[in-house]
């Protein structure tokens, strides 16, 4: 009986452990302040992804292939005051198996503010949340590296989040100057 117990509870504890990583850490509407703390107002647009934007989004990527195209893209105009302090983009790319959304404050000269994790649906790797591991994107150009392990350090285990994470970013910069939302250094 105490060995059957205690089986049942160690499979509860490895079930529970592989999952414990997943999650949704942001709403789409705290999305601008997660990655512009300062702002004090953010306004919502959407961008359908035609051939001809992605095209555009494409051409600014400079070899980095999306894991994924989303159907329509949501960006925020974040503003202080009258000045717009740049947008926050929602993306999506691939992890091991399943997308992970995140977002990301673009300035408006393309250099990333802050990114963020909004929902990490892997069982393992969820460190890439951590604000340690993505404070590494602050201030990356579209013109500087962001290439694990070179550019960007590694997460033990969690190689396939950190691709995505460098993925997202890239992506996030290029949608922004596709859109006009930013300048090319």
């Amino acid at each position: 009986m105490r060995r059957g117990l205690l089986a049942v509870l160690l499979a509860v504890a490895i079930t529970s452990s592989a999952g414990a990583q997943e999650g949704e850490f942001l709403r789409e509407n705290e999305a601008p302040a997660a990655v512009f703390p300062d702002a004090e107002r953010s306004e919502r647009q959407e961008f359908a992804v035609t051939p001809e934007l992605r095209a555009r989004v494409e051409t600014r990527l400079g070899g980095f292939t999306p894991s994924l195209w989303e159907e329509h893209w949501i960006v925020f105009r974040v503003l202080r005051g009258d000045a717009t302090l740049g947008h926050a983009l929602i993306v999506e790319e691939i992890g091991k198996h399943r997308p992970i959304t995140f977002v990301v404050g673009v300035r408006p000269d393309g250099s990333i503010v802050d990114v963020a994790v909004m929902a990490y649906r892997e069982a393992y790797g969820g460190e890439i949340a951590n604000k340690r591991f993505l404070k590494q994107y602050h201030g990356k150009r579209p013109t500087d590296g962001i290439r694990p392990p070179r550019d960007i350090m590694n997460v033990a285990g969690a190689t396939l989040s950190v691709e995505a994470a460098s993925r997202a970013v890239r992506k996030a910069q290029a949608i922004a100057l596709a859109l006009g939302l930013a300048t090319a250094p």
